[in-house]
This record gives C-alpha cells, sequence and structure tokens, in this order.
C-alpha cells in the first residue's frame, strides 16, 4: 500500500483507523516550503468543503424544525432579496433549495473560486453577511425540492441562520457545537494572515500559497482547519453529536447519482460509507467513516494533488 501510495504525486497525509486505533499513517511533501517543515500528523490541514459537515451539524443542534422556512428564521437584511418563503432549512441541508450560488461549481456557468477574488478583497470576507452581496439579489435556479444541486450560498445561510438562533458569531457557535464536544482540540477557523503552529501553508500549482485564493477565514461553507487525529474523532463521535437525529442526517435525502445520495452535510455511499469532500485553491481534503469495518479514513493535501486516488486506494484495501 505504500509503494502505491508513493507513485502518486501528493503533499499530506493518510490515517486510516479501526476499531483497535491507527492502522496506518503515512505523511508526504512539505507544510512550509520556505522553512523546510514537512508535514506530519500534527499538521493542519485546510478542509474547504469538508466545514460543511459541521455546519450541518450545528444547524441539527440549533435549529428546532428543519423544515422551517428560512424566512422564518433570518431577517430581511440577513438573507437574499430573492429567497422564495417555501426554502427551508431542509432544502439548504441537503442542496436542494434552488437557490442561485455565488460559486457555481457545475455547467457552462461555473467558476474558478480563485477568480472570485481577482477583484474583490479576500481579506474583507470574514462573516457570512459579507457573502451575501454575491448571491442576494439572484434569481432562483429553481423552485426548492427539486434535483440535488450542491449549493455554497445555501450553505453560507445555514451559517446566517446557526448565528442568529445562537447569537454568536458562527465560527464561535461551531467550536461550542461541534468542536469542544468531539474532542477536537487542534481544530479551529483560522486567519491566513496570522502565524499558527502547525498549519499548513496551501500551494497553488504556479507554487505561490493560496492567500489571495480563498477567504482570510473560513465559514459555513469551508475553510476550517483540522487534523486528521481530529477528523477521526469527529467521524467517531459524530452519532453522540447528532442525537436524536443521528438517522435523520444520515437518510438519503436526494439522489445525487446512482446508488449514492445526500444525507444533512454528508454524502452517503451504497457500500453504507458517509463523509465529505472538499478542494479550494491550495487545499484538498476527504474524510469518510466506514461503520462496517468500524474504520474512518481520512485524507488531507495542502496541494491541488488528487486526495481521490489515495482515499481510493486506501477504501478497496479496507473493504477488500
Amino acid at each position: 500500500m505504500a509503494q502505491a501510495l508513493d507513485e502518486l504525486e501528493f503533499s499530506g497525509v493518510a490515517v486510516v483507523t479501526g476499531p483497535a486505533g491507527v492502522g496506518f499513517t503515512r505523511c508526504w511533501g512539505l507544510a512550509d516550503r520556505a522553512a523546510g517543515i514537512p508535514n506530519s500528523t500534527a499538521t493542519r490541514f485546510g478542509l474547504a468543503s469538508v466545514t460543511k459537515m459541521f455546519t450541518a451539524v450545528a444547524a441539527a443542534r440549533t435549529v428546532p424544525d428543519l423544515h422551517a422556512p428560512v424566512v422564518s428564521l433570518l431577517p430581511p437584511e440577513r438573507r437574499p432579496a430573492t429567497l422564495r418563503p417555501d426554502v427551508t432549512v431542509h432544502h439548504l441541508l441537503c442542496h436542494t433549495s434552488g437557490i442561485a450560488d455565488y460559486a457555481e461549481e457545475e455547467g457552462e456557468d461555473a467558476v474558478e473560486y480563485a477568480d472570485l477574488w481577482v477583484t474583490r478583497p479576500c481579506y474583507a470576507m470574514t462573516r457570512p453577511a459579507d457573502f451575501l452581496p454575491l448571491f442576494g439579489d439572484l434569481e432562483p435556479y429553481g423552485p426548492p425540492g427539486g434535483r440535488w444541486h450542491y449549493s455554497n450560498a445555501g450553505y453560507v445561510l445555514l451559517g446566517l441562520v446557526v448565528e442568529e438562533l445562537t447569537g454568536e458569531p458562527f465560527t464561535e457557535a461551531v467550536d461550542r457545537l461541534v468542536f469542544r464536544p468531539a474532542g477536537m482540540d487542534d481544530s479551529g477557523f483560522f486567519r491566513l494572515d496570522e502565524p499558527r503552529p502547525d498549519v499548513a501553508v496551501g500551494y497553488l500549482p504556479s507554487g505561490r500559497t493560496n492567500v489571495y485564493s480563498v477567504p482570510v477565514i473560513g465559514g459555513a461553507d469551508g475553510g476550517a482547519f483540522s487534523t486528521a487525529a481530529d477528523l477521526d474523532r469527529f467521524l467517531r463521535a459524530y452519532g453522540g453529536l447528532t442525537g436524536d437525529r443521528h438517522e435523520l442526517m444520515l437518510t438519503p435525502h436526494v439522489p445525487v447519482a446512482p446508488g449514492f445520495g445526500m444525507g444533512y452535510g454528508a454524502f452517503l455511499y451504497g457500500d453504507g460509507r458517509f463523509g465529505h469532500g472538499g478542494g479550494d485553491p491550495g487545499v484538498g481534503a476527504l474524510i469518510q467513516r466506514l461503520p462496517g469495518p468500524d474504520a474512518t479514513v481520512v485524507v488531507l493535501a495542502n496541494t491541488e494533488d488528487s486526495v481521490v486516488a489515495v482515499r481510493d486506494l486506501l477504501v478497496a484495501d479496507l473493504l477488500g
């Protein structure tokens, strides 16, 4: 397995845990190329959209009725002007809201995420409300409850809902509702312009860092930082975190592809796996829980190398 993985171009870590603890660990590349610091199991990597799993858990622990209309939870100034009254929290959680996205990832309207910050100051994007001008006046793609359509904007709205109901900044709410209960002491939302120990620098294919290619701090749709060990703790604590909504979180509410569905903040696989992936400029991440063998797979990268190929090798080995 190690030999097969070493043949891939990769900069990051891969960890597999089972019922007896860590079963496989491998680290590649440098967390900081200028300082020559290697990636290690202590390295805190950007997670991109894996963060959406944290947002979904925070919403599930905060919103009393997941079928409540979003307009009943957010005042007009903190929601899109074009938001339909029949869009619910449920629709946001499983990407069926039909609202227009600020970072479209599909079709002819797809955009490169880094291009959003060429003319907009990425250092000004610090709270979910800062993203509203990017999509708040756009017409919806369609009515809610239709086909699955991945939406970053939908999770920005979930962040606004969490803030409204908790009275806390989104990042502090996630720390209280997710990170601390799960024992994720090394995780957080870290500003890219603040020096912190054990944080991987994200590198673009050009060799430059990603400091101007993503918002200065993560939010509800992406950008948290974590270690492989903390993400293993999160996946293993998932049932306790979501409590009596655990089954609901892992119900396939809408099909994504044959044998592949969407729960609340988690992709669900036909073989029983659940988890999420993420990719930003200079960031790659995939985390998955395999309930059958009581295993977790965490693959994190500080480049845009494919984490999928690493994950596929590890999961194929686990499932035999």
